[in-house]
């Protein structure tokens, strides 16, 4: 509030402004002070108006810019580029599966916390039998079709085309995971690690059907929310290691800038399409590449093709700490690894039942 609104609201509410003071005017005063005194009270009534609407006028446009869902178009302040670009190629993995691993492979062994990503595509009877995990936790989200899973502590069910299963391993799980129909079955998965603190945890689950993962849509830009929180919605899924997991779609023309916390790793996996990502001049990248994003505040993306373009956009805050992996185990020692490969072979320590399971599949 300005000076001279403060002064004004402190005669407004001073005795001379009051019914009976008015009484006092006109019963007191000569006529020409009358009138003169009732032309001033007259200008006072139509400025005062204007004065309270003034820097309404002035706050206006600040509160429109402060509304979270302008995130689609507001520029950010030190958008982030892409520093790494990788391809990832079709390769064989398990028993007649076919993946394409971007995060995991020599040219990125990991992007802390993330320890892989898979595109990957299965046909029956192929698919990923008995197998243990320790140490970290697997998102699994499905593109099309639907796969099965079940573990060794009775957890068992089926996951369809736009449902997501994130499965914390802990101290320990074995389970297997196959095609649950004819067809081809697609989908992503995610290695996520744990810190040190975590990693013997009890194993838990969170799954969500597709109608019940949040979404959000403006501007010709949709998007599915894993984890994490973007135009002003967030996920119910709660992340022991900080992260966010979104699947946008952009339409022709339109443009995104997505806020992700500073200090966070983070990458764009394409899913079909092409866009521009990072800088507005960059050259437009194709489906199956991997973009690692350097530091800034966001990621600013426009689809300039004719096209629908869909990518997942994920970030994490980094753990920091040493990384020992030997296939499905991840800990941070190799003394650690050591002790979870004896506890699978004897059965102890979160493995008790795994000698004696085997799943359905």
């Amino acid at each position: 509030m300005t000076t001279a609104m403060m002064r004004l609201r402190q005669h407004l509410a001073s005795p001379i402004y009051t019914s009976s003071a008015f009484a006092r005017i006109r019963t007191n005063t000569h006529p020409q002070k009358r009138a003169s005194t009732a032309k001033k009270l007259l200008l006072l009534l139509l400025i005062l108006p204007l004065l309270f609407l003034i820097p309404t006028l002035f706050l206006l446009p600040a509160t429109t810019m402060s509304s979270s869902s302008d995130a689609v178009a507001a520029p950010l302040e030190k958008p982030r580029a892409v520093v790494k670009k990788l391809l990832a190629e079709s390769q064989p993995e398990d028993q007649g599966a076919t993946v394409r691993r971007s995060i995991g492979r020599p040219e990125l062994r990991n992007l802390d916390p993330f320890l892989m990503l898979d595109e990957f595509s299965v046909s029956k009877p192929a698919g990923f039998p008995d197998h243990p995990h320790r140490g970290f936790e697997t998102v699994t989200y499905m593109l099309e079709g639907a796969f099965t899973h079940q573990d060794f502590a009775g957890h068992k069910g089926t996951i369809r085309a736009g449902d997501v299963q994130w499965m914390t391993a802990g101290r320990g799980i074995v389970h297997s995971e196959m095609p649950a129909g004819d067809g081809v079955q697609k989908g992503l998965q995610l290695w996520i690690n744990l810190s040190s603190k975590d990693k013997m945890i009890e194993p838990r689950y969170q799954e969500l059907q597709s109608k019940d993962i949040s979404r959000a849509e403006k501007d010709g830009v949709e998007v599915r929310i894993i984890a994490g929180e973007a135009f002003g919605v967030r996920s119910p899924v709660y992340t022991r290691t900080p992260t966010m997991y979104m699947d946008f779609t952009m339409q022709p023309g339109s443009q995104l800038h997505q806020p992700i916390p500073e200090g966070w790793n983070a990458f764009v996996y394409i899913i079909d399409g092409e866009g521009v990502f990072g800088r507005e001049k960059a050259a437009a990248v194709t489906a199956h590449h991997c973009l690692v994003l350097g530091p800034g505040d966001g990621l600013s993306v426009w689809n300039k093709s004719g096209a629908p373009l869909r990518f997942a956009l994920v970030g994490g805050q980094p753990l920091g700490e040493p990384v020992v992996q030997h296939g499905p185990f991840v800990m941070n020692t190799r003394a650690e690894i050591q002790q979870a490969m004896e506890d699978y072979y004897y059965g102890r320590n979160g493995f008790e039942k795994a000698r004696q399971w085997s799943s359905s599949a």
